[in-house]
C-alpha cells in the first residue's frame, strides 16, 4: 500500500526535527558543565568582591572612629567673669569636648574609600598619636624647676610650722598662764605666747625635715611643702633656726630661765626623741603626750616662776587628753601609718590602743576632782565638768567595744571641743586668791 504524500512529509519533518533536537540536546549536555563552572566562578568572584568591600568598609569605620577618639581634646575651662551673668539653657547644654580637624579634611562617610585613602588615614593617625605620646612622656620625664613666689611663702611656712597645732600649743599655754595664782601680767603673757609659738614652729619644721622620705608614702602628709618640693630643705632648716633662737631667747630673758629651759627641753624631746621613736616603738605615743603636756606647764611657770602642784595638774590634764585624741585619730589612719613605716599602737597593738584611750578618758574625771583638792579651782568645777567628762568616757567605751572607724571618728571630734570647753570651765571656776599679807593686820 502506497504511503500518502502528507504522511511522508510528516515523517521526514519529524525525522529532521528529531535530529535537530537530538543534536541540540547532545551539545547542551556537553557544554553544560563548562557553563555551570563559568557561572559559579563569576558568582564566586562577585561574592568575594562584595565580601572585600564589606571588610574595607568596616576597616574604614573602625579607623575613623579610632582617629576621632584620639583627636578629642577637652575644651579649656572658661575664665570666670567677675560680673554675674544669666546663662541660658542652651548655653548650659554646650558641648564638653571639641574635635580637631582630621588630617584628610574632605573625607566623608558617604564616600566609599579606596585602599590608598585608608592607608593614608591610618598612617596619619599612627604618626600623630606617636608624636603626642612621645611629647607627653618627654614632658613627664623632664625635670621641672619649682619657682617660689614671695606671695606663696607665708602660706608655705605656715604649713611647714603646722600652724593649727601651733595655735593649740599657744592656747594651752595661755590657759596655764591664766590659771596660775597671782596678778595677771600682760607684757609677760604676750612674751610667753610669742616665745612658745616660735618654739613650736621650730620643732614642727624640724620634724617635717626629718620625715620627708616617710611623709611621701602617706596620703595624709604627701602634700607637705618639703615633700612636694615647694621649698628647699636648707630654707626649712633656716626657718626653724630663725624661730628657735628668738623663741628661746624671749622665754629665757623675757620671761624667766625656767620657762626657757622647758622650751628648749620640749624642742629636743619632740625632734630628737619623739620623731625617731615613731619608727622604732609604740612608746612614741607616751613621749608625744609628754611633749603636749609641757606647754600649759610653761604658762604656769611663766606666771609663777616655779613648778608646783597646779603646774603638774595642768600637765596631767593635757597628758591624759591626748590619748583619746590621738588614738582615735590614728585608728582611721592605720593604713597610712603602716605604709609610711610608723610604729603606732593602732597598727601593731589595736586592743591596747582602744584600752589606753578609754583609760585616760576616765582619768579626766579623776583629774577634775583633783583640781579643787590642789586649790586650783573651786568644787563647782568637778560638778559642771562631769557631763562632758562622762560623754567623752562613753565615746571612749564605744570605741573600745566597737573598734570601728565610726566610733573612733566620734571620739576624735568630741576631743576637739572637749579640751577648750574643759579649760574654759576651769577658768570660770578658778580659785580666788586673798588680798594680801596685810589683810589681817590691825589698823594703827
Amino acid at each position: 500500500m502506497a504511503a500518502s504524500p502528507h504522511s511522508l512529509s510528516s515523517r521526514l519533518l519529524t525525522g529532521w526535527v528529531g535530529g535537530c533536537v537530538w543534536h541540540l540536546e547532545r551539545r547542551s549536555v556537553q557544554e553544560s558543565p563548562h557553563k555551570f563552572m563559568h557561572l559559579f566562578r563569576s558568582i564566586n568572584k562577585q561574592w568575594i568582591t562584595f565580601q572585600h568591600f564589606t571588610f574595607l568598609k568596616r576597616m574604614y569605620v573602625t579607623q575613623l572612629s579610632r582617629s576621632l577618639n584620639q583627636q578629642v581634646k577637652p575644651k579649656p575651662e572658661p575664665v570666670a567673669s567677675p560680673f554675674p551673668e544669666k546663662t541660658s539653657s542652651s548655653q548650659a547644654k554646650a558641648e564638653v569636648y571639641e574635635l580637631r580637624p582630621l588630617s584628610p579634611p574632605s573625607l566623608s562617610l558617604s564616600k566609599k574609600p579606596n585602599d590608598k585613602e585608608l592607608i593614608e588615614l591610618e598612617s596619619a593617625s599612627i604618626i600623630e598619636g606617636s608624636v603626642d605620646v612621645g611629647k607627653e612622656t618627654k614632658d613627664e620625664k623632664q625635670w621641672k624647676e619649682m619657682k617660689l613666689h614671695v606671695d606663696d611663702l607665708p602660706g608655705i611656712l605656715a604649713r611647714l610650722s603646722k600652724i593649727k597645732l601651733t595655735a593649740l600649743v599657744v592656747s594651752t599655754t595661755s590657759a596655764g598662764f591664766a590659771l596660775a595664782p597671782g596678778p595677771f601680767d600682760w607684757p609677760c603673757f604676750l612674751l610667753t605666747l610669742v616665745g612658745t609659738g616660735l618654739a613650736s614652729c621650730a620643732a614642727n619644721s624640724i620634724n617635717q625635715f626629718f620625715e620627708v622620705p616617710f611623709d611621701s608614702n602617706m596620703n595624709r602628709t604627701k602634700n607637705r611643702p618639703l615633700v612636694r618640693g615647694q621649698i628647699s630643705p636648707l630654707l626649712a632648716v633656716s626657718f626653724a633656726t630663725c624661730c628657735a633662737l628668738p623663741g628661746v631667747a624671749l622665754l629665757t630673758w623675757g620671761v624667766n630661765p625656767l620657762t626657757g629651759a622647758l622650751g628648749v627641753f620640749n624642742i629636743f624631746l619632740y625632734t630628737c626623741c619623739y620623731t625617731p621613736l615613731k619608727r622604732i616603738s609604740i612608746a612614741n605615743t607616751w613621749v608625744g603626750a609628754v611633749v603636749g603636756a609641757i606647754p600649759p606647764v610653761m604658762g604656769w611657770t611663766a606666771a609663777t616662776g616655779c613648778l608646783d602642784a597646779g603646774a603638774f595638774l595642768l600637765g596631767g590634764i593635757l597628758y591624759s587628753w591626748q590619748f583619746p585624741h590621738f588614738n582615735a585619730l590614728s585608728w582611721g589612719l592605720r593604713e597610712d601609718y603602716s605604709r609610711g613605716g610608723y610604729c603606732m599602737m593602732s597598727v601593731t597593738h589595736p586592743a591596747l590602743c582602744r584600752r589606753v584611750a578609754l583609760r585616760h578618758c576616765l582619768a579626766l574625771i579623776g583629774l577634775s576632782v583633783a583640781a579643787p583638792i590642789l586649790d586650783v579651782t573651786t568644787w563647782t568645777f568637778p560638778v559642771i565638768s562631769l557631763p562632758i567628762n562622762l560623754y567623752i568616757s562613753y565615746l571612749g567605751f564605744r570605741f573600745y567595744r566597737d573598734a570601728d572607724r565610726k566610733s573612733s571618728r566620734k571620739l576624735f571630734f568630741c576631743s576637739l571641743w572637749h579640751l577648750p570647753l574643759f579649760l574654759l570651765l576651769m577658768l570660770t571656776c578658778k580659785q580666788p586668791r586673798g588680798g594680801g599679807s596685810d589683810k589681817g593686820e590691825p589698823q594703827s
